[in-house]
């Protein structure tokens, strides 16, 4: 990483929520070798403890494990709390908690004569219940941080804020219409947030990968016995001009652009790391 281009970055403090994930814990790192100080926010300690190992083993930044539910206000305050006596101030806020639920999800990708004598592998089967708490995670999950840290940046008058979206927002995937529709919401927050917050001097804008072949997805996209793409794995390809799917460092330069001075007159913008899935309509 040109360390130059984010010279301004040096020193100041990050938030991540779901630090821990592939993404979150991709970013915490790639912020760290710009010497960004990190606070690793994890329901469990124990797995941001591993983050923080990984990161303080390869950069010079300071970097804090903190235990936070980010449904849950109380949760939050407190780990602003320990984050601010730690490091004084709260510079960049990156929402990356977030997921789906097998509870929210169909078993079919579309109804049609060879199902519709059962439903319930369709919408009609999904619980309520589920879809209820991918959107809790996704979209409250991005609103209350926001509440909690970005006050700080208000009050400074100055900061970013980056919402990791979908592809999923912008293209409603087959079988995923909770976390598809929270994500959407997610990116409706980030342009209403941004117009918001635009004359206090903190900007607001979003990323939305396409697809990255993680421990999380790996048996989605590839087929076990085979390491061949299964024929989810392959529709995705075929739609992606790049032919390939993502690595998770390839989100972090544009996270590092949307969070620095490189883009202080960019704010609401929603910006695809897709090898151009987005743009192509498949012919």
């Amino acid at each position: 990483m040109n360390n130059y281009l984010f010279k301004n970055m040096k020193d100041k403090v990050c938030v991540i929520t779901g630090g821990s994930g592939a993404i979150g814990s991709e970013l915490a790192k790639g912020l760290a070798e710009v010497g960004v100080n990190v606070a690793i926010l994890a329901r469990s300690k124990e797995k941001a403890n591993k983050v923080i190992e990984k990161i303080n083993n390869s950069s010079g930044a300071n970097s804090i494990a903190v235990s936070a539910d980010v449904t849950d206000k109380i949760s939050l305050v407190n780990a602003k709390k320990d984050i601010l006596e730690n490091f004084g101030r709260i510079d960049y806020l990156i929402n990356c908690a977030g997921g789906n639920s097998p509870l929210a999800t169909t078993k079919e990708e579309i109804i049609s004569d060879r199902n519709i004598s059962s439903l319930e592998k369709t919408f009609f089967g999904l619980e309520i219940e589920g879809f209820k708490d991918v959107f809790d995670l996704n979209l409250i999950g991005t609103l209350l941080p926001t509440m909690i840290f970005a006050k700080e940046m208000v009050e400074r008058k100055m900061g970013a804020i980056l919402n990791i979206s979908s592809m999923s927002a912008l293209h409603p995937l087959t079988k995923i219409p909770a976390y598809s529709a929270a994500k959407s919401s997610v990116n409706n927050f980030t342009e209403w947030l941004a117009v918001h917050l635009a004359k206090t001097n903190v900007r607001v804008n979003a990323i939305a990968p396409g697809f990255f072949l993680t421990e999380q997805n790996r048996f989605l996209l590839m087929d076990e016995k085979t390491n061949q793409l299964t024929e989810r794995g392959k529709k995705i390809i075929d739609m992606t001009p790049m032919e390939k799917f993502g690595e998770v460092e390839d989100l972090v330069g544009a996270t590092l652009f949307l969070l620095s001075d490189l883009s202080k007159f960019i704010t609401g913008a929603i910006l695809p790391i897709d090898g151009g899935f987005n743009v192509y309509s498949g012919v």
